[in-house]
């Protein structure tokens, strides 16, 4: 896959950060700087707390499914600042289907797309498909910019539990295990993300 991990460190110490309010440039940096190093942290989305880091971190991704106690098999959410983070992982969709999943972004709206070829299997279960979405959630989009990546999202629960909606409640599921929580407030979606097929529409949740 093209290379899609810019030098965060000498781009960081040239160039200031743009954190939205509530949040703090060191606390940004800090979460961008362990998402790089291969840690897992925990941020705030549109709805619920999530669970992320690379992508293309296989040991990562991996760690997250131990810690919310689920299989591989079904893939992850890719979330992102813009389309332009999310190209390295998606197959070309003609300007038809596009129309709406552009329509739709920045927004709490994940689509189900074709894939890149290639594509790790422990993002999209190996399917020919990848979910993904251009978040509108200030900090979780200053996050992927300040990583340089898009970023796995999936909820910050143990499986069969709630998604955690504060800080506290992502400690208390899994206490000293993550190497970072991000502060910040939620968005004010009351559910996860609508996830829609980009080839046929169908909301699927």
């Amino acid at each position: 896959m093209p290379n899609c991990r810019p030098n965060l460190q000498a781009e960081t110490e040239s160039t200031p950060l743009t954190t939205p309010a509530g949040s703090s440039p060191w606390q940004l940096r800090q979460a961008a700087l362990t998402i790089r190093a291969g840690g897992v942290v925990a941020y705030p989305t549109e709805a619920v707390y999530g669970l992320g880091c690379d992508p293309l971190d296989g040991a990562a991704v991996r760690r997250i499914f131990q810690l919310k106690g689920r299989t591989a098999s079904k893939g992850v959410i890719l979330i992102a600042a813009d389309l332009a983070q999310l190209r390295p992982f998606l197959a070309p969709l003609n300007d038809i289907d596009m129309a709406p999943i552009l329509a739709s972004w920045p927004g709490p709206n994940t689509w189900i797309m074709p894939a890149a070829t290639a594509l790790p299997a422990w993002l999209n279960g190996g399917m020919e498909t990848i979910a993904v979405r251009v978040t509108a959630h200030p900090l979780s989009a200053a996050l992927c910019r300040a990583s340089g990546m898009p970023l796995v999202s999936t909820s910050a629960n143990p499986a069969g539990r709630r998604p955690a909606r504060s800080a506290l409640e992502v400690r208390r599921y899994f206490g000293e295990e993550l190497e970072m929580i991000v502060n910040g407030a939620l968005g004010e979606q009351a559910q996860p993300s609508r996830i829609r097929d980009a080839r046929t529409g169908a909301v699927l949740r």
